[in-house]
């Protein structure tokens, strides 16, 4: 059982050319291909919060389905996190997961099934002071833990930690793995690794990358990161 996971912090669909382009963001998850993709930064910040991403163009040029997290009419996700699962991948149950916050971050949870394999997804995008990040951490590894079934879980998203293996990075404890896919900010010329993706013991890592292309490197501020996993048989 193969998955790709991808995640991507999409600037609100503002790219380098200070140009809103959602198609343009579209192509890119296009051209990813991954079949679960966490994205930050989906929903405008003010007014009535809308999403950057027109839903119908979601369902009609991409093989992705949104899932059902908003709190706002005109929102995508929570926070401006949200989860693309490809169609054909049932969604279980998903929920905000709450977050200490002084800024408007977040993070998601969905339980989803392959097959008959379930496993876990949370997409997070954490606070700019190490302190706070260190915090959030903990929360999201507390939801997680406090959660029915033990399950194959894999945790992304824009950590805000510029540190390679410190600050935050210090929560995750066995069985937890931190892959560092490579430097994704900023899209221009990458310099940090701000985009993780953590897994629990029962993935077995097939390979890990930056998304580099031509509407990539000005579509966000952020290069999107992906994972190649594989689940045991049963």
């Amino acid at each position: 059982m193969q998955i790709k996971f991808a995640s991507y912090n999409i600037h609100k669909a503002v790219g380098l050319d200070r140009r809103r382009d959602p198609e343009r963001i579209l192509t890119v998850l296009r051209e990813i291909d991954a079949d679960v993709v966490a994205l930050q930064e989906v929903d405008r910040r003010f007014g009535r919060r809308m999403s950057a991403l027109p839903l119908d163009a979601i369902h009609t040029t991409t093989d992705y389905v949104p899932v059902p997290l908003s709190m706002k009419p005109d929102s995508l996700g929570w926070h401006g996190n949200a989860i693309l699962v490809r169609k054909g991948i049932d969604l279980l149950e998903a929920e905000a997961v709450p977050l200490p916050v002084l800024e408007p971050r977040g993070a998601i949870r969905a339980d989803l099934s392959i097959e008959g394999h379930r496993f876990r997804v949370v997409g997070m995008h954490l606070d700019l002071s190490g302190l706070r990040r260190r915090l959030q951490v903990r929360s999201v590894l507390a939801h997680v833990d406090g959660c029915e079934s033990d399950v194959p879980t894999v945790m992304m998203g824009d950590l805000n930690e510029w540190s390679a293996g410190g600050g935050c990075f210090r929560e995750f404890h066995e069985p937890w793995h931190v892959l560092a896919p490579g430097r994704s900010f900023p899209s221009r010329r990458p310099l940090a690794r701000l985009d993780r993706i953590i897994v629990s013991q029962q993935w077995s890592i097939l390979g890990t990358n930056v998304h580099h292309s031509p509407l990539a490197a000005i579509g966000s501020d952020h290069l999107p990161v992906f994972a190649s996993l594989e689940l045991p048989k049963k």
